[in-house]
C-alpha cells in the first residue's frame, strides 16, 4: 500500500468497529459517512470532495435518504477511505497491493484533496500575453471557484483562493496586455483578493485578511473599479466590529457615501446590510433600520433583475433576512430577530453547515434574550452538531460565546448542563 494516504482515510481501529463492518458489508454509506465524521473527524465536505459526490449528497446520505448501487461509486467510495476490497464485496483494489514506487506516489497524490472531485482546480501557467478572452475566462473561473464557499469553510479554500489571486499578480508583473486589459486584470485582482481575504478571516487568519482587503482596495482604486473598492472598505469594516465598533461604522458609513442608482442593486444592498451590522454592533438601533430598509429597497429595485456582478450575485432575501436577524439579536430586540431568522435558516440544508451553524447562534443568543432558554440549548446543539468537522473558525467561536453567557445566567437549567456537557 502507498505510504500517501487521501484526507479521508479512516483510521484501521475505526474500520473495525462492529457497526463500521456492518454498515459496509450492506453498503449502509450514510452510517459509513457519519461514524467516519463522529469518531475520525472527517467532513462531509471533505468525504464530498474525495468521493466525487455533491456535498448535499453525502448530507442526504448520511440522515439515511437513498442509497449508493452502482459499483463506480461504490469502488471511489472505497479508495477515497481506504476500505479494502474485501470489506465492500470487491476485489482488493489496486492500491492495496500497489508498491510504493515515484509512478504510485504520484498516482496517490494526484488522487487526493480537492483537485480530485474538481477538475482545473489548481490554477493554469501565466501566458506571455493577456487579451480580452483571457480575461473573460479568468472572470468566470473566478465566479465559479466563489462557489465552493458555499460549502466548505475559509480552511479549505484560503490556499486555493490565493493561489488564484497571486497568478493574476504575477500576470499583471510578467505578462504583456493592452492598458484595457490592464485594468480589466486589476479590477479581478481585487475582487480575488476579497475573496482570499474572507476566507482567510473564515479560518481564522484576521491579519492575513485585512492585508488582503487593503491589497484589494488599493488594486480596485488603480483600475477605477469603484465598486469593488467600497465593497473592500465594507470588508475591513466587518471584520472591525469586534475590536473596534464605532471605527467600523464609521467604515461602513463611508463605504455607502458614494452609492448611486447606477450602482448595481446587489451591490448596493451589500453595502448597507454591512452598513447596518457595523451600526447594530456600535448599538446604533436607528441606524440599523435606516440601513436595512435601504438594503430591502435595492433588492426591491427595478434594477434587480439585471445582471449582477458575480461577486455580489449572491445577496439576495435570504441573505438580508439572516443579517436583519443578526442586527435586532445584536440590538437585543428578540421578538424583531427570531421571525428573520428562523425564515432564513429554513432555506439553508447540511450542505451549508459553516453558515446554518454560524447563523443558529443568533437564533439560540435571541431565544436567550427573549427568555427562552430551553429552546436557545436546543438550537445551539443543533448548531454543534453542524460545525463539526467544519474549516472554519467562527461557527466555534460563536458557540463558545452563547454557551458561555447560558451557562452565567441559566446554569442550573438542565438543558443547559446537558449542552454543556456536550461541548466539553
Amino acid at each position: 500500500m502507498s505510504v500517501i494516504q487521501p484526507p479521508t482515510a479512516v483510521p484501521p481501529d475505526v474500520l473495525e468497529r462492529p457497526e463500521m463492518v456492518e454498515a459496509l458489508a450492506t453498503h449502509d454509506f450514510g452510517t459509513v459517512f457519519q461514524i467516519a465524521r463522529k469518531e475520525a473527524g472527517i467532513s462531509y465536505q471533505k468525504l464530498a470532495a474525495e468521493c466525487g459526490i455533491k456535498p448535499e449528497r453525502v448530507g442526504a446520505l448520511a440522515h439515511g435518504r437513498g442509497r449508493v448501487e452502482s459499483y463506480d461509486k461504490i469502488a471511489a467510495i472505497a479508495d477515497a477511505l481506504r476500505v479494502p476490497g474485501h470489506m465492500v464485496g470487491l476485489a482488493p483494489r489496486p492500491w492495496e497491493t500497489a508498491p510504493v514506487g515515484r509512478r504510485s506516489v504520484l498516482q496517490a497524490v494526484g488522487a487526493a484533496g480537492l483537485a480530485a472531485a474538481l477538475p482545473d482546480v489548481l490554477p493554469p501557467s501565466v501566458p506571455q500575453r493577456v487579451g480580452d478572452s483571457a480575461v473573460d475566462r479568468l472572470r468566470e473561473r473566478t465566479a465559479r471557484l466563489r462557489h465552493l464557499d458555499d460549502v466548505l469553510g475559509g480552511g479549505d479554500t484560503y490556499r486555493l483562493y490565493t493561489a488564484e489571486y497571486q497568478r493574476t499578480k504575477r500576470m499583471l508583473r510578467d505578462s504583456s496586455y493592452s492598458d484595457s486589459v490592464g485594468r480589466q486584470l486589476l479590477a479581478l485582482a481585487a475582487e480575488q483578493a476579497q475573496q482570499a481575504g474572507w476566507a482567510a478571516f473564515d479560518g481564522g487568519r484576521e491579519r492575513e485578511a485585512v492585508s488582503l482587503y487593503r491589497e484589494s482596495r488599493s488594486a480596485a482604486e488603480e483600475a477605477g473599479a469603484e465598486d469593488l473598492a467600497r465593497n473592500a472598505l465594507a470588508y475591513l469594516a466587518y471584520q472591525a466590529t469586534g475590536a473596534d465598533p464605532r471605527a467600523a461604522a464609521a467604515i461602513a458609513a463611508h463605504s455607502c457615501e458614494a452609492i448611486t442608482q447606477q450602482t448595481p442593486a446587489t451591490v448596493r444592498a451589500l453595502l448597507w446590510e454591512r452598513c447596518a451590522w457595523a451600526r447594530a454592533v456600535a448599538g446604533d438601533a436607528a441606524g440599523t433600520e435606516e440601513a436595512l430598509t435601504e438594503a430591502r429597497a435595492a433588492l426591491g429595485a427595478d434594477d434587480a433583475s439585471d445582471p449582477q456582478p458575480a461577486w455580489s450575485a449572491w445577496v439576495d432575501q435570504v441573505e438580508l433576512d439572516i443579517m436583519a436577524g443578526r442586527c435586532w439579536t445584536e440590538l437585543r430586540r428578540p421578538l424583531r430577530a427570531v421571525p428573520h431568522l428562523v425564515r432564513g435558516l429554513g432555506q439553508f440544508d447540511d450542505a451549508h453547515a459553516r453558515d446554518a451553524s454560524l447563523y443558529s447562534t443568533w437564533l439560540a443568543e435571541a431565544y436567550t434574550t427573549a427568555g427562552e432558554v430551553e429552546e436557545a440549548a436546543q438550537v445551539v446543539g443543533r448548531a454543534l452538531e453542524l460545525a463539526d468537522g467544519v474549516a472554519s473558525a467562527r461557527p466555534r467561536q460563536r458557540i463558545e460565546q452563547v454557551v458561555s453567557a447560558l451557562v452565567l445566567d441559566h446554569g442550573t437549567v438542565p438543558a443547559v448542563a446537558e449542552l454543556v456537557e456536550r461541548t466539553a
